[in-house]
């Protein structure tokens, strides 16, 4: 099974992500992991990707295209793999819909986790992280023991960062949308696309994904 799963900063897709793969026995790909991994072990490709990141450039696209090739040969992924981070653009899926050919491969669906805005902000602005241990919780999902305090041993005060905050939230779900509408557009005209409720508690937005994945 091969997937790209698509959705919103807050959406829930590392939550889902993990239970798709602990059922299905498949390997999470996420290009962020890869790139850091490829520079990390000194390969060629992770060598040529530090230049550009030192240079203070993105990492071309035909780059990354060359990582995840790499990855793909892993015998680890013969069960298949969800495609985390990548493509983010209609030019990045053209030239992962060219890999795969060549491969010999095919996309079985693309996951579109669907959430309004206002519930993302809900979810977003919740979370609050310890200033001396780092530990993060969530107002929401995973609150401390005591209001305002890291859960012991630490005992250190909890803040919201700023990138936490509503106006940098905006910001983020706007750029979101401004890149990844077009590709959900993309992906709909190739009648690839299976569209999720993100709404609800994690359990049941994860049977809705698990009867969509159980039909393909």
């Amino acid at each position: 099974m091969k997937l790209i799963f698509l959705g919103p900063p807050g959406a829930g897709k590392g939550t889902q992500s993990e239970s798709i793969c602990r059922d299905f026995g498949i390997v999470q790909l996420s290009t962020g992991d890869i790139l850091r991994a490829n520079r990390k072990a000194g390969t060629e490709l992770g060598q040529k990707a530090q230049k550009y990141m030192d240079a203070g450039e993105l990492v071309p696209d035909q780059l990354i295209i060359d990582m995840i090739k790499e990855e793909l040969k892993k015998p680890e992924l013969s069960k298949g793999y969800i495609l985390d981070g990548f493509p983010r653009t209609v030019n990045q899926a053209e030239s992962l819909d060219k890999l795969l050919t060549e491969m010999g491969q095919k996309l079985d669906t693309v996951l579109v986790l669907e959430v309004p805005n206002e519930e993302l902000l809900k979810r977003l602005t919740a979370r609050r992280v310890c200033k001396i241990c780092g530990k993060s919780y969530h107002l929401l999902y995973k609150k401390p023991q005591e209001d305002g305090i890291c859960d012991p041993p630490c005992g250190g005060e909890l803040y919201q960062r700023d990138d936490d905050k509503e106006g940098p939230i905006l910001n983020r779900l706007k750029v979101y949308e401004a890149q990844t509408f077009p590709l959900i557009e993309y992906y709909d005209k190739k009648n690839m696309t299976s569209k999720i409720n993100g709404l609800g508690e994690i359990g049941d937005i994860y049977s809705r994904i698990k009867s969509v994945l159980e039909k393909l």
